[in-house]
């Protein structure tokens, strides 16, 4: 169809001012990786997709992967512009990664090793010749934070029969189809209570304090949490203490400051709706998201950090 000239400055006009009105910001895609379905890091990156999507206009879609290993460096390269990992897979990948920049802590993982509940097992020590989950090669750190969790119950691989799995998933796998003795997952996951379902019924195999000192000089970063039988906690029998560690927001540098200002604001303030999606995110707040981590922080993420009063804490 033919336009007259008159018509085509016209629509120049309105381009133009559609662009410096910002009116494509709200129409553009912002790429968002986390771990497989079932995993509690893609519901809760579900969680935070949706709020966005719902109170601002940010279109963040979700881009399962494979694993921790595989995703960072994806947002790193800037193939997606947020990611979820834990703390162990982000600081192992901080030196190769040098656009990486963290958004905050917007939750503490608690994690355990899962067994039958009729298999007669409670605690680390009993997974002495047993057939273990293993490997986690698209989750690299997961491998030293399994053994830290072995050797709390003075436990190393030469005690066990290594199950090699690429991931948590597989790792679940596995043990529901009767091919592990146990399986390691953090709370909340939806897979966990899948697996609950599936074999009958399954528990959670206590840390003792005693063998931290252990596993610290495998893993410094993990620490011991207190947690009580409830929902959340699937296969919790009593009160009890669980292997704990960060789970981080990220970016890259990249991304602009009011974009990244924009997330933490609007997660801050639709905090109930996150909830509703993902329970894990009840212990989500703003002051909670500044730790010190040896890595670069996003330009704003620091402005609202300024803004809000909130200062840097140690770690647990």
């Amino acid at each position: 169809m033919l336009i007259t000239r008159r018509q085509f400055r016209t629509l120049v006009a309105g381009f133009t001012a559609l662009i410096a009105t910002g009116g494509f910001a709200a129409a553009q895609t912002y790429g968002f990786a986390t771990m497989q379905p079932g995993t509690l890091n893609h519901t809760t990156g579900s969680a935070i997709a949706k709020v966005l999507k719902d109170k601002t206009g940010i279109n963040a879609l979700i881009q399962p992967t494979a694993g921790e290993s595989v995703l960072i460096p994806l947002v790193a390269r800037g193939e997606a512009e947020f990611g979820i990992a834990n703390i162990f897979e982000v600081e192992g990948a901080k030196t190769t990664n040098k656009d990486l920049r963290l958004i905050g802590s917007i939750q503490t993982l608690r994690g355990a090793y899962f067994v039958r509940k009729d298999s007669g097992m409670k605690t680390m020590a009993d997974l002495k010749g047993k057939r273990v989950v293993f490997g986690y090669s698209a989750m690299k750190t997961i491998d030293p934070l399994a053994r830290a969790m072995l050797a709390t119950g003075g436990l190393s691989e030469a005690d066990i029969k290594p199950v090699l799995v690429p991931n948590v998933i597989r790792g679940a796998d596995e043990f529901a189809a009767g091919n592990a003795d146990m399986f390691f997952f953090a709370f909340g996951a939806a897979k966990v209570r899948e697996v609950d379902a599936t074999v009958g019924g399954i528990r959670v195999l206590e840390v003792p304090e005693s063998g931290m000192a252990a596993a610290k000089k495998i893993l410094a970063g993990g620490y011991l949490t207190p947690v009580k039988p409830g929902p959340f906690y699937v296969g919790v029998e009593q009160p009890m203490n669980v292997y704990a560690w960060d789970n981080m927001l990220f970016t890259n540098s990249k991304v602009k400051d009011d974009v990244v200002y924009k997330m933490i604001d609007t997660m801050v303030k639709a905090k109930d709706d996150m909830v509703a999606i993902q329970p894990a995110m009840r212990e989500f707040t703003a002051a909670g998201l500044y730790k010190k981590y040896d890595i670069p922080y996003h330009p704003g993420a620091l402005k609202y950090f300024s803004e809000h009063k909130i200062e840097a804490k140690p770690v647990d």
